[in-house]
């Protein structure tokens, strides 16, 4: 077998978000159609226009002790919490070497931000001009690195293999699992724990993407404000959180006897040189990104029964993602289960493509799509089965599923997983 001939499969799970503290809570509110999205309480929310956020249920600091959390970025917090669930779920009680049954040189790491350590830098910086520079904190230099929360989850973990954190704005964190797959394909590693995470619900980023008339401003109804399909939607909602998966070749999972949840097939990429910020609104690139993935694999349309959608409740980008779905998959399209779990989540950035690869694992793991709430007016372009309200049991027999990922700058990621 040639090493980019090697299957790979997902061992492991682990998030930390708006609706729960594990994957396991998590799932369990994305399944019940449970909304987190909140008024924001800080004193600053108080002079902003959007005032309503999804802020992480469970704080890093139940967590992490206090002298290991003062030296991490809250990004960085929240994706050594998720990759640490993600590890112990795939059977590991110790880092690599430590658990003599992973070889250090043979683990790798694939985790990302958009925005990277951003909290960090702006709260370090506040203390530089009210306070001086005797009170900057010496680790401010490294919580505000943009490959921060990869490096002190490969630290952690012992990982030698290579440790990475590619930056696609919002696309990153699934960019990340699908440059994991190619490192465990191209024979570098064995494992590789992958994902995303974002700490961004600060009133720079919150004035910043509300200045930009990106963010719904339904502040007098935050639990319905993520509405993606809606007719009525008018932005995204900013949410904070990670979501990690542990990648493994299959014949090293089979030898270790390793419960799998599921084949990760691929990914397909491209951009859509179009805007830095707007989406191609004819799907060209989404479309472009999910013809590469079927050509790079042999996963059929007809396999495919469920997408969870980007749909960030964004009036252009709902629409332009579902042609091109259905340019793409053709008549297929029609049997395919889509969620949107934004409307529960809000949109966590770079963190979004990490927890809804394991919505999506999940999904297929326990054959039941996850529901899109605040689906009261379908958009008439919105040509797909969209899953509204109550979640839905997926078909018997082999499945795949599509988890799709797209950022500023035009960077289109879509990840294929399948039933095993």
């Amino acid at each position: 077998m040639q090493p980019t001939d090697r299957k790979v499969v997902v061992t492991g799970v682990g998030a930390t978000t708006p609706l729960g503290g594990d994957s396991a809570t998590t799932w369990h509110g994305l399944t019940a159609g449970r909304s987190a999205v909140r008024l924001l309480t800080h004193a600053w929310a108080a002079d902003t226009p959007v005032k309503i956020g999804a802020e992480i249920a469970v704080e890093p600091s139940e967590c992490l002790s206090r002298t290991e959390a003062r030296k991490l970025d809250r990004s960085a917090q929240f994706a050594l919490i998720a990759a640490r669930e993600a590890w112990a779920d795939a059977g590991f009680t110790a880092p690599a070497g430590v658990d003599t049954s992973v070889n250090p040189d043979r683990l790798g790491v694939v985790v990302a931000s958009a925005i990277g350590g951003v909290t960090s830098l702006l709260q370090q910086y506040d203390i530089l001009r009210d306070q001086g520079f005797r009170k900057v904190s010496p680790h401010t230099i490294p919580m505000m690195l943009p490959n921060t929360q990869g490096a002190n989850v490969g630290l952690a973990l012992n990982a030698r293999a290579g440790v990475h954190s590619p930056v696609s704005a919002c696309a990153s964190g699934a960019e990340s699992v699908g440059y994991a797959i190619d490192m465990i394909r191209a024979g570098r590693a064995d494992i590789v724990v992958a994902g995303g995470t974002e700490a961004a619900i600060h009133p720079l980023n919150m004035a910043g993407f509300g200045n930009m008339m990106a963010m719904s401003k339904r502040n007098d109804d935050p639990a319905a404000a993520s509405r993606p399909y809606d007719s009525a939607r008018d932005g995204f909602v900013i949410g904070e959180g990670a979501g990690v998966v542990v990648l493994e070749s299959a014949e090293h999972a089979r030898r270790r006897g390793a419960r799998v949840y599921a084949e990760a097939v691929g990914q397909g990429l491209s951009a859509d040189s179009h805007h830095i910020t707007q989406p191609e609104p004819t799907g060209r690139g989404i479309a472009a990104a999910l013809t590469a993935l079927l050509d790079s694999s042999d996963l059929t349309a007809a396999e495919v029964v469920h997408v969870n959608a980007h749909a960030t409740s964004t009036p252009r980008g709902d629409v332009a993602e579902v042609k091109a779905l259905r340019k793409v998959l053709g008549d297929a399209m029609d049997h395919v289960a889509v969620s949107a779990t934004k409307s529960m989540t809000g949109h966590l950035l770079g963190g979004a493509g990490g927890v809804e690869t394991v919505a999506t694992v999940l999904a297929l793991h326990h054959r039941l799509a996850p529901p899109t709430i605040n689906l009261d007016d379908l958009d008439p372009e919105v040509e797909a089965d969209i899953v509204r309200d109550e979640p839905r049991a997926l078909p018997d027999g082999p499945i795949a599923a599509l988890n799709n990922s797209f950022g500023f700058g035009g960077h289109n990621v879509v990840l294929a997983f399948r039933t095993v």
